[in-house]
């Protein structure tokens, strides 16, 4: 049983590292890629416009 106590958290945090870039790798793209693109092209130029104000 020593066996079975000593693999236990190893398995559960390679289920859940698992788990967890499938949900990484799954929300790459799709509907919400542009949404996600749209707001960070939005930050940017907000960004971009205020360093350019900053200069002139």
């Amino acid at each position: 049983m020593d066996y079975v106590a000593a693999l236990t958290p190893p398995l559960v945090m390679a289920v859940a590292f698992t788990a967890l870039i499938v949900t990484i790798v799954k929300s790459q793209g799709g509907a919400n890629k542009a949404k996600e693109d749209g707001i960070v092209d939005a930050a940017l130029a907000k960004a971009e416009g205020t360093s350019q104000k900053r200069r002139s």
